[in-house]
């Protein structure tokens, strides 16, 4: 996969974090793998911490629902398989406060989105070990659309991401298409986790993207990706972290009205306005 390589000089007398090269990848493929974010020890305090929210505030339950379970695991395992998961962890912990706002995440953003960069969230996603459940293809803009392509998503690897314990993988180039209709109905009419059709958008077509623990995968919220089972005896831990360009207007879903810390630049008159006492 594509690196990050040594930072040049950008206009203003700013020191980029990622070469044109990473740019460039990012823009055309629509995701890049950005090495060595975060070092060995700001990932092991993140660890401790993430653990601790895990134990006191994570939920665990069979995550998202839909058809694309039985394509994606026989009987047996869609019916032991589970997702730890848990919302907004910079408000929880120091070390993820500090995590989310760290200036060598603000300058790669900064890199991708323009000078001003805004935190839109962040979520949990755990993979427990032998069941930890898959990811059927999808793209992450069902879940807090925004207009144009002014957002990105940024995966935190606290651990080794493998082909074996469910690293991501994606369709190169998918988001060029801008955002896509996805399933969010069953037959009988309940709602289900948006996911794309499984017989148009296959796991084993997309592109696997491993990672190690301190690297950042950063991709576009229409890049389409997903993500196979667990089938080691250790969990998968990652946190995804969304930010955005201040003026990308949001439509709906997660967050929605809801201002951001600016973790680079300045809140650009015309934007979202923070919710004042």
């Amino acid at each position: 996969m594509e690196d990050a390589g040594s930072a040049s000089s950008a206009g203003g007398g700013r020191t980029k974090m990622l070469t044109q090269e990473q740019i460039s990848f990012f823009h055309e493929n629509g995701f890049v793998r950005i090495p060595k974010v975060y070092s060995p020890e700001e990932i092991a305090r993140m660890s401790d911490e993430l653990d601790q929210l895990i134990q006191d505030w994570a939920t665990t339950n069979m995550g998202w629902t839909g058809p694309w379970r039985q394509v994606y695991m026989s009987p047996d395992v869609e019916k032991r398989s589970m997702l730890t998961h848990l919302h907004d962890l910079h408000f929880y912990s120091e070390a993820w406060c500090r995590a989310v706002t760290h200036p060598r995440m603000a300058e790669a953003m900064a890199d991708l989105l323009g000078p001003n960069v805004e935190l839109h969230h962040t979520t949990l996603h755990c993979k427990p070990p032998e069941t930890g459940m898959p990811f059927p293809m999808h793209q992450d803009s069902p879940f807090y659309q925004h207009e144009g392509f002014g957002y990105i998503d940024a995966i935190v690897h606290i651990d080794d991401a493998t082909l074996e314990n469910g690293c991501l993988k994606f369709l190169p180039g998918s988001h060029k298409q801008g955002h896509l209709p996805h399933i969010t109905r069953l037959e009988n009419g309940e709602s289900c986790s948006p996911h794309l059709p499984t017989d148009k958008y296959r796991l084993q077509d997309a592109v696997p993207c491993p990672a190690e623990a301190g690297d950042v995968v950063a991709f576009s919220i229409y890049t389409v990706h997903g993500s196979e089972i667990n089938r080691t005896d250790r969990w998968r831990r990652l946190v995804r972290v969304g930010y955005r360009d201040p003026l990308c207007r949001q439509i709906a879903g997660q967050s929605l009205g809801r201002a951001g810390v600016i973790v680079r630049g300045m809140r650009p008159v015309g934007a979202l306005a923070p919710t004042l006492s």
